[in-house]
């Protein structure tokens, strides 16, 4: 159905370089771009996963095909010392191969042991689809700090499939909500008993899994750990350590206050979201946790493909009276702030109040609704698959 992806161009031109990396969330698409959609500009592509015994003998013998151009290392992660493993076949054999290292941990910090890769990789976070990428829109060449270039077209119906059966390729192809179902059970099942449990120890993993159950209904609020920990019956340290699992695996991601000398955020409490949106059942939050995943997607690739220092946050005032839901920086310089509402298009006061006390150049309303773009005191108020559709 999808004969490319947004970052399978940028990751054949990176190759020619060095080594690449490629992490996101399991059954994303990773082995569809490394071993599919890669053979556009690769034709000789040599697949290796590690959960596989012939190819883990393969690994470890360093037996790579004659004829092959790039190797690609799936999972790697998993095996001890693999950054020092890494570093030593690309620094023998980087004249002859090329190097494509894929897996759903992140490989930016997920490291044990071994010599620095440093000035090696390129690292690459591959999301699930957005609504950009299903309409074949190219942005990559948008730069910061000017206004995002929304079409007049919209494409609600493509914007609700979306939000119902999330951005990962099987469900949304399918789009069958008894697929979805199963599908969601599956991928959170193997999560736990294979993923996490093969390279990390965890003494509680039934408790992890209830944590796990716990955090769709909790998306777009506030992460208390404390609450958490009273909630589960668990120590603090062991509840932070978790949460910090699901994020290094591609389950969910926080995002945490804005703050400059200037001003001063509250410095507690970040937001927590999911990476599938699907599993989140109010349709506030759910609509809330599909435009934050369709930023994250945008500041990560700015990151990642242009090197920019994009990030994702969102703000607070210190008595806690104040909130809009986004704010996109970079160099910690404020680009544009987002309100997401899923029916209400009247301007938020919050909005234009932290517009001007931190000069946000651009502050967009973004509501479910159809058909609705119009500037209100210098906000602009337009619907979701308008502005999601000017990301990446």
């Amino acid at each position: 159905m999808f004969k490319k992806r947004y970052l399978t161009s940028h990751v054949a031109a990176d190759l020619a370089e060095k080594m690449v990396f490629i992490g996101g969330p399991r059954q994303v698409g990773k082995t569809t771009v490394s071993t599919g959609l890669l053979k556009e500009y690769f034709s000789d592509i040599a697949y290796f996963l590690w959960d596989n015994r012939q190819d883990r003998k393969d690994i470890l013998a360093s037996n790579w095909p004659a004829a092959a151009r790039v190797i690609v290392l799936d999972e790697l992660h998993k095996m001890k010392g693999w950054k020092g493993y890494v570093k030593g076949e690309y620094d023998k054999l980087k004249d002859k191969y090329r190097f494509l290292v894929t897996g759903s941990a992140r490989l930016d910090v997920f490291r044990k042991g071994g010599d620095s890769l440093q000035g090696r990789y390129h690292y690459y976070r591959l999301h699930p689809f957005t609504l950009a990428e299903i309409l074949h829109e190219d942005n990559s060449g948008v730069k910061p700090f000017n206004e995002l270039e929304i079409k007049s077209s919209a494409a609600p119906d493509d914007l609700a499939v979306l939000g119902k059966f999330g951005g990962f390729p099987e469900p949304f192809s399918k789009q069958s909500e008894t697929f979805l179902r199963r599908w969601h059970n599956d991928r959170v099942e193997r999560f736990f008993r294979e993923d996490i449990r093969d390279v990390e120890v965890v003494r509680d993993i039934s408790s992890m899994k209830l944590l796990g159950d716990m955090l769709p209904e909790r998306a777009g609020g506030l992460l208390s750990l404390n609450s958490l920990r009273e909630d589960l019956s668990v120590s603090h340290r062991a509840v932070s350590r978790w949460v910090g699992l699901l994020e290094t695996f591609y389950y969910a991601f926080r995002i945490y206050p804005y703050s400059t000398v200037k001003y001063k955020a509250m410095k507690k409490e970040p937001k927590l979201y999911l990476w599938d949106w699907s599993e989140v059942g109010d349709p506030g939050k759910r609509f809330e946790n599909l435009v934050a995943s369709h930023l994250l997607k945008f500041t990560h690739f700015l990151r990642d493909r242009q090197g920019y220092r994009a990030e994702l946050n969102f703000l607070r005032d210190l008595d806690r009276k104040r909130e809009v839901d986004f704010i996109v920086s970079v160099d910690n310089k404020p680009w544009f702030s987002v309100e997401a509402k899923l029916s209400d298009d009247a301007v938020s006061p919050h909005l234009p109040y932290f517009a001007g006390k931190l000069s946000i150049p651009f502050n967009y309303q973004v509501v479910g609704k159809k058909g609705v773009d119009r500037l209100n005191s210098g906000m602009r108020v337009i619907s979701a698959d308008r502005f999601l559709a000017a990301l990446i």
